[in-house]
This record gives structure tokens, sequence and C-alpha cells, in this order.
């Protein structure tokens, strides 16, 4: 199987260890164990004995009931039997896409967003169009272009919500139509969820998974609940989708870590508290942002609506790559270039992790700028 470099893990990998303020970082500001412990109400004595009696074998192939149960509290309309666990989300987009995706298969997604979407279902041999989102249209879908491009063998029609990088939301009403444009040709509904529930607002947004029979959502504890290094997450969608995920599952995953299960439990039993602490941070940061947009004369973008990440347009006569690349090279400032995400002339900013180091971040960028053409 051949597929296209991964360019956005590509960038991570290459600079995230090596420079000094690190602005391309997509989670809220990860948790220790001790705030965890602190936000869950469970004593550091209390973490010992559990895990001191913990006998390291395999986990709950599925995932347990317990924590598949808390997972399914944040829909509406799921159960335990309606989740299965994954190795983060990156694994839950996978899976999917391995369970649904054949040759020849017509599969829609929008772009600029995750590459799994579209690299993935194509390097299973199918058809792909990508729906541009654009800048007019704040960054959402153009619901008559993609009326126009569904086929009577449209498979799979993939979106992100909220959208990384751009940080756009749609509301219940769009994605109900989209739900509708899919059942019109009985097409599923992927959508990646990773950033739900991280919104300016106080709002929750709604789930494909509750709108629509054949809609999947996928999530994980990495961005919402600031604990990426767990490495666990989900698919979510109807029990069929769940037992055809499972057999493809016994072949790359068996079960989740047993530890990661554990400290999963935690942080979902105390997820209001969570959820609070990191609407906090990605508010008072994007707050940051904003005025630096507003102040740069050449930086401009459409406000972000949820997520952790802006898409920043840069007037400069450099590619996007080369501008980061002698951005962190010269200021020790990483952004993530927009040609990595497949959209020449932007940057993605991540903002929701230490507001000293986006401040500073910044300040530098304005310096570069004034020097580059």
């Amino acid at each position: 199987m051949k597929i296209e470099a991964f360019g956005v893990e590509q960038w991570m990998n290459e600079w995230e260890t090596k420079c000094t303020y690190n602005v391309a970082e997509t989670c809220v500001e990860s948790v220790t164990v001790e705030e965890l412990l602190a936000l869950a109400g469970v004593s550091p004595e209390q973490m010992t004995a559990d895990l001191l009696k913990k006998k390291l074998t395999y986990g709950w192939i599925e995932g347990s009931t317990r924590v598949r149960e808390l997972i399914a509290g944040l829909y509406q309309k799921q159960s335990a039997a309606n989740v299965v666990t994954t190795h983060g989300c990156i694994g839950a987009n996978m899976l999917v896409h391995e369970t649904l995706v054949e040759p020849g298969d017509h599969v829609i997604s929008v772009i600029p967003t995750y590459q799994q979407h579209y690299s993935i279902p194509e390097s299973f041999g199918a058809d792909i169009q990508t729906l541009r989102l654009k800048p007019e249209n704040g960054f959402l879908p153009d619901l008559k272009e993609l009326r126009e491009m569904v086929k009577p063998n449209t498979k799979l029609i993939c979106i992100n919500n909220p959208n990384n990088p751009t940080g756009s939301l749609m509301n219940e009403a769009m994605l109900r139509e989209i739900c509708d444009i899919a059942k019109s040709v009985d097409a599923w509904v992927l959508c990646d969820e990773v950033y739900r529930g991280l919104t300016q607002e106080d709002v929750y947004s709604p789930s494909v998974a509750d709108m629509y029979e054949k809609g999947i959502s996928t999530g994980s504890m990495s961005k919402v609940f600031s604990l990426a290094g767990l490495r666990f997450g989900w698919v979510t969608g109807p029990q069929s989708l769940i037992s055809a995920v499972l057999h493809h599952r016994d072949y790359n995953t068996i079960s989740v870590g047993m530890i990661d299960e554990y400290f999963a439990e935690l942080a979902l039993g105390a997820k209001d508290k969570i959820l609070a602490r990191n609407r906090a941070i990605v508010r008072e940061n994007l707050e940051i942002l904003d005025r630096w947009v507003q102040s740069e004369p050449r930086a401009s973008y459409v406000k972000p609506k949820a997520g952790t990440t802006a898409f920043v347009h840069i007037d400069t006569q450099l590619a996007s790559h080369e501008f980061c690349e002698r951005l962190v090279k010269e200021k020790g400032v990483m952004f993530t270039p927009g040609s990595a995400l497949h959209t020449e002339g932007y940057v993605r900013i991540g903002y929701a992790n230490n507001k000293e180091v986006l401040k500073k971040g910044l300040e530098l960028t304005s310096e570069f700028l004034r020097e580059i053409p």
C-alpha cells in the first residue's frame, strides 16, 4: 500500500524538539498526574494502591464496560454497546476508514482537515473528492457544492467538527443538512470530533453519532482532556459499525493499555472540571492571539469559534514552509506551515498551550515579519 507522506506529523517530528517556543501544539496544556488526581478527587495514596494491585495483563478487548459507559455519557443517545476504545483518535479514524472504504468507493472529505481523512481512503484505492473550506464562508462547507459532489456510489463523507486547523464550528442545522445529503445516497458520515467541547461559548456541539443512523464520531483524551500521553481514543456509532470495526481492530490493537484506561476513567469521571479548566485556557489564550492578529498588519484570520488552532494568513513573499522553517531557525518559534495541510498562504497556530510561550512566540513572529519580504 502506497500512501502520501503525512505532512503535519512529519513537520512536528522534525521541529517540536528543536524549537524554543512551540506555538504549533494542538492540545490544551497537558495536565500532570498530580493535577489529574486533584481534579478527579483521588489521593496519590489511593492511586498508588489501585495501580499496585493491577496485574499487567491485556485489558478489556473492547474497553471496560465502565469506561465505555463514561464515553457514551458524552453523547445524547449512545450506550456502551455503541463504543469501542482505540489507540488515540488517530487509531479510531484509521479503523473506520479501514472498515468502510474499498477500492472504487467514492469518498468526500473537507480540506483543510486532518490528513487521514483523504490520504487513507486514497491509499485504499477510493475515488477521493475534497471540498475546499473557504475563508469567505467562515471555513464552513458549502452545502450546495457538497450536494453536487455526492454520487450513487458515495460511501463516506468525512468532516471535522470543530475543524482543525481553522477552528470553525458547524451548528446543529448544518450537521443535519450534511446528514440528509449523506442519507440521500445511503452514505456514512464520519465526523472527527476530537476537539468537541472546546468552544468559545458555553455550548457542547452536537455529534453526528446522535443525529444520523449512519453517523460515526471519533474522539480521544488528547485535546479536550489534556491527556495526549495516554494514547486513548474511541469510535462511537451504530452497533453494526462497531462490530465491523472490531473485526479489523483484532488485527492491530487487541486492547488499549490498562494503565491508560485507568487514568482515562478518572478523567472522564471528572469531565466537567477538566472542561471548565480547558475552556478557560482556550478563551484566555484566544484573546491573546486575537489582539496580536488585530495589531499585526501582515496577519489576518477568521477568528476560531472552537478548538485549539487558528489558521492565520501571513502576507509574505515566502512560501509557508520556508516561512515556518526560517521562523523556527532564526527565532525559535514553531508554527505549522499551511502546505503541510495542503493549503498554501497560511500557518496553523496552536494557541491553547502555555500563555507565556504564546505571547513570546507572537512577539518574536512580529519581529521576524519586520525582517522579511
